[in-house]
C-alpha cells in the first residue's frame, strides 16, 4: 500500500475539518471525496460534467467530480443514525432529486441525517478501470462519514447504505464487496456499511435477469465470464452481510423482480437479517412512491423495521 505523507494527511484533515465545519452552518454541505485527486482518474479535459432538469427531476450525467451532500438532521430529532443515498439511472445518470434530496427530506423527519452520493459514472474515458470507480466512491463515502462522525454528529456503528435501481446495484456491492482493496487507504476505517435498503435494484450481471443497460454501462458490450460473476452481487452474500431491507414490484419491466428475489434468498440462506416487500404493481423509478397506494407503503415500512433492529431509537 502506498505511503501517505505527513504533509499531505495534514492537508486532508484540514480539508475535511473546513467542509464539515459548515454543515453546522448551512445545510446542505457539499464534500468532495478525493480532494488529493481521484484514484485511477484519466485526465481528459474534453470530458465534461453535465448537470440537467426536467419538471420535478434534476439529474448529474458525466460525473468528473464526485462529492457528498450532508444533510443533517435536526437536533431536536436526530437519532445519530445516518444513511448515505445512491441516486438510481441505469450507470448512465444519476437521479439526485427523487433518488437523492427529496429522499434525505424523508429521512431528516425521522431523525436521521442523509449523505446523497454523487458517484462516478462509468467511463473509459476517464478511468483506468470502470468497474470499480462507483464502489471506490461508495466506499470513500462510508469512511468520510465514519472519520468524522464526530463533527457530523452521528454514530460511526449506525452508518447505513441506500440504493435505488442501478444505485441498488452500488449499495449491493458495497455489502458484498466492502473487504475489497480497490484503491489506496490512509487508514483502516471500514467500508462495511451497518445496514442497506435497496429499492427495486439491480443485483446480477448475469442473462437474461440484468438490467442490460447498467451492465453495458458498468461492464462493457462483452465482459469476460469473471467480471460479470465478480459484480452479480447475490453470489457474494456471507454471514457478514449487512442487515437489509429490500423493496421491488412484480410488474418492474425495467429491472426483473427475479434480482430481489435472489438476493433475498442469499441472504436468508446465510442468516443475515433482512425483509423484503414484493407489491403487485408500481413499476420502477417510483422514489419514495408519495401518494402511491400500495408502494407507497415502503418509506413506512423501511422505518419500521429500522426500529425494530435497533438501528434507530423507538421515539423517532
Amino acid at each position: 500500500m502506498k505511503r501517505v505523507s505527513l504533509k499531505r494527511l495534514k492537508l486532508l484533515n484540514i480539508f475535511f475539518l473546513v467542509n464539515i465545519g459548515l454543515v453546522s452552518q448551512a445545510q446542505p454541505a457539499v464534500i468532495k471525496l478525493w480532494p488529493m485527486g481521484i484514484p485511477g482518474a484519466i485526465t481528459n479535459k474534453m470530458y465534461k460534467e453535465r448537470l440537467w432538469y426536467v419538471p420535478g427531476k434534476t439529474y448529474y450525467g458525466s460525473v468528473t467530480n464526485p462529492d457528498i451532500t450532508v444533510y443533517k438532521a435536526p437536533e431536536s430529532l436526530s437519532n445519530g443514525t445516518v444513511v448515505i443515498i445512491c441516486p438510481g439511472g441505469s450507470y448512465t445518470r444519476l437521479a439526485v432529486t427523487s433518488e437523492g434530496s427529496d429522499v434525505a427530506e424523508w429521512l431528516n423527519s425521522n431523525g436521521i441525517t442523509a449523505v446523497v452520493l454523487k458517484y462516478r459514472l462509468p467511463s473509459d474515458s476517464i478511468m483506468m478501470d470502470k468497474s470499480i470507480a462507483p464502489l471506490q466512491d461508495a466506499m470513500e463515502a462510508i469512511r468520510i462519514v465514519r472519520r468524522n462522525a464526530k463533527e457530523l454528529g452521528v454514530n460511526p456503528e449506525k452508518v447505513g447504505i441506500l440504493g435505488f435501481s442501478a444505485g441498488g446495484h452500488l449499495a449491493s456491492t458495497l455489502e458484498t464487496h466492502y473487504n475489497e482493496t480497490v484503491y489506496n487507504t490512509t487508514d483502516k476505517t471500514s467500508a462495511r456499511p451497518d445496514f442497506a435498503i435497496l429499492v427495486y435494484p439491480v443485483i446480477t450481471m448475469i442473462k437474461p435477469e440484468t438490467h442490460p443497460g447498467s451492465r453495458m454501462n458498468l461492464l462493457g458490450a462483452t465482459p469476460d465470464t469473471t467480471q460479470v460473476l465478480r459484480f452479480s452481487n447475490e453470489l457474494h452474500v456471507t454471514k457478514d452481510t449487512p442487515p437489509t431491507f429490500i423493496v421491488h414490484s412484480s410488474d418492474d419491466k425495467t429491472v426483473p423482480v427475479i434480482n430481489s428475489i435472489e438476493f433475498y434468498e442469499a441472504l436468508v440462506k446465510n442468516k443475515v437479517t433482512a425483509e423484503m416487500h414484493i407489491f403487485q404493481a408500481g413499476g420502477h423509478g417510483y422514489g419514495l412512491a408519495k401518494g402511491k397506494k400500495d408502494e407507497g407503503e415502503w418509506p413506512e415500512l423501511c422505518i419500521r423495521w429500522l426500529r425494530e433492529n435497533k438501528f434507530v431509537r423507538e421515539e423517532n
